[in-house]
C-alpha cells in the first residue's frame, strides 16, 4: 500500500498498516508487571451483589446506543441494539464472574471498580461477533472477549494515572487512584493484565485445540506490548508539545494505541471460532479499519463534546498540545477520513455470509456515528 502523501489531506488510510516497521522509535522499556493473582489466602470470602452493577451497565449500553440505533437497525430484519444489549450483558456477566471478590480483597474491589464500570464492551462484542462470523460458538470465544476488556480496562487505568494523562474522571465515575490511590491504581492495572492471558489459557472451552488457544495469546500480547499498546503510548507521550508530529507518525500512534488491542479481539475470536487462514487475515483487515476509525472518531469528539456527554474530561487532548486528526485535518476531512476507513471496514468482509457479517457492518457503522 502506498505511503502517506502530505499534500493530500485525506491520507491513505492503510499507510502504516503494512509499513509498521518504517518508523522506528527510540528504544523503551517498562517494568515487568506483577501479578498479585499468583498467590491467594484459600480462606472463603463471602461475594456480594453485584446485580445492581451489572444493571447500571446494562442502562449505560441501553443509552450510548440509541443515538445511532437508527443508522444500524433494519426493522424486522436485525437489531443492533438488542444485539450489543445482549452481548453486553452476557460479557458484564462474564467478567464479573471471572474477577470475583476475593482475598486480598483491596486489589480485588479497584480491579472490579474499574472492570465493571460500564463501557460499551465494544472490543470482546467484536470478538464474539468474529468468532460467530467464521461459524464458531459464542462460548468459545467468551475467555478472550473478557480478556480484552481485562486489558483495555488495565490500559484506561494506567492511562488516568498523574504521570500520564493525569485525569480524574473515567466512564463517568472518579478514576481508579481516585477511588484507591495511585499504588493501587497501577497494581490493580498489572493484576488485570496478567490475568487476562492466564483466563484465556485456563478458562477457554475444552473443544478449542491448544494450538488455536495459543495463536490467541500471541496475538493478545502483541497488541498490548512494544508491537501494540505500548508502543503507542510511548511514542504519543514522546509527542506532547511537538510541532513535528505530521500524519504518519499520527497514525502510528493510533494504530499500536488503539487499533492493536480492537484487531486482536477481532482476531482472536477468528482464531477460536476455527477459521481458515484466508478468513482470519480478512477479518484483521476489517478490524484495522475500524480500530483506527475508532481513534479518528475519538479525536472528534474530543473537541466537539462535553465532559457530560463523553463520561470523561472532554478536550484533554487540546490542553495537553496533542497531535489530533482535527487538529492536523480540521474537523470536515477528519469526518471525511472517518467515511473512507468505514467504507474499507465494509469491504473487508465482502465474501463473508451477509446475515454472519451484518453484526459487524452494524459495529462499523456504530462506532463511526457514536456520540461519546
Amino acid at each position: 500500500m502506498s505511503s502517506v502523501s502530505f499534500a493530500n489531506p485525506l491520507i491513505q488510510s492503510n499507510s502504516v498498516f503494512n509499513n509498521s516497521q518504517k518508523f522506528n522509535p527510540k528504544s523503551f522499556s517498562f517494568l515487568h508487571p506483577w501479578n498479585p493473582l499468583s498467590s491467594f489466602s484459600s480462606k472463603s470470602i463471602k461475594k456480594p451483589s453485584f446485580n445492581l452493577r451489572i444493571s447500571a451497565a446494562q442502562t449505560r449500553v441501553e443509552t450510548e446506543l440509541r443515538p445511532v440505533v437508527e443508522q444500524n437497525d433494519q426493522k424486522g430484519v436485525f437489531s443492533f441494539k438488542d444485539y450489543m444489549v445482549q452481548k453486553a450483558n452476557l460479557v458484564n456477566q462474564a467478567l464479573n464472574d471471572a474477577v470475583s471478590l476475593r482475598d486480598p480483597l483491596k486489589i480485588h474491589e479497584a480491579m472490579r471498580y474499574s472492570l465493571l464500570a460500564g463501557g460499551k464492551r465494544v472490543r470482546p462484542v467484536l470478538c464474539l461477533a468474529a468468532c460467530e462470523l467464521v461459524g464458531g460458538s459464542e462460548s468459545a470465544a467468551m475467555p478472550a472477549a473478557c480478556a480484552t476488556e481485562m486489558i483495555h480496562t488495565m490500559s484506561l487505568i494506567h492511562d488516568d494515572l498523574p504521570c500520564m494523562d493525569n485525569d480524574d474522571l473515567r466512564r463517568g465515575k472518579p478514576t481508579s487512584h481516585r477511588m484507591f490511590g495511585e499504588d493501587i491504581a497501577i497494581l490493580a492495572g498489572d493484576a488485570l493484565l496478567a490475568f487476562a492471558f492466564e483466563h484465556i489459557a485456563v478458562a477457554t472451552e475444552a473443544g478449542v485445540s491448544p494450538e488455536r488457544v495459543v495463536q490467541a495469546i500471541g496475538e493478545l500480547a502483541k497488541a498490548t506490548g512494544t508491537s501494540g499498546l505500548v508502543a503507542g503510548q510511548v511514542v504519543d507521550i514522546d509527542s506532547e508539545g511537538s510541532n513535528d508530529v505530521g500524519l504518519e507518525l499520527l497514525e502510528y500512534i493510533h494504530v499500536h494505541k488503539t487499533a492493536a488491542l480492537l484487531e486482536a479481539a477481532a482476531v482472536m475470536g477468528a482464531i477460536l471460532g476455527g477459521g481458515s487462514n484466508t478468513e482470519v487475515e480478512k477479518v484483521r483487515k476489517f478490524a484495522r479499519q475500524i480500530g483506527l476509525l475508532f481513534q479518528v472518531v475519538d479525536d472528534i469528539l474530543d473537541v466537539t463534546k462535553s465532559s457530560e456527554e463523553l463520561g470523561k474530561t472532554a478536550g484533554k487532548d487540546l490542553a495537553a498540545d496533542k497531535a489530533t486528526y482535527p487538529k492536523l485535518l480540521g474537523i470536515e476531512k477528519s469526518k471525511e477520513f472517518a467515511e473512507t476507513l468505514k467504507r474499507e471496514a465494509g469491504e473487508a468482509l465482502a465474501g463473508f455470509d451477509p446475515a454472519k457479517a451484518e453484526p459487524l457492518i452494524a459495529l462499523s457503522n456504530y462506532i463511526a456515528y457514536r456520540q461519546n
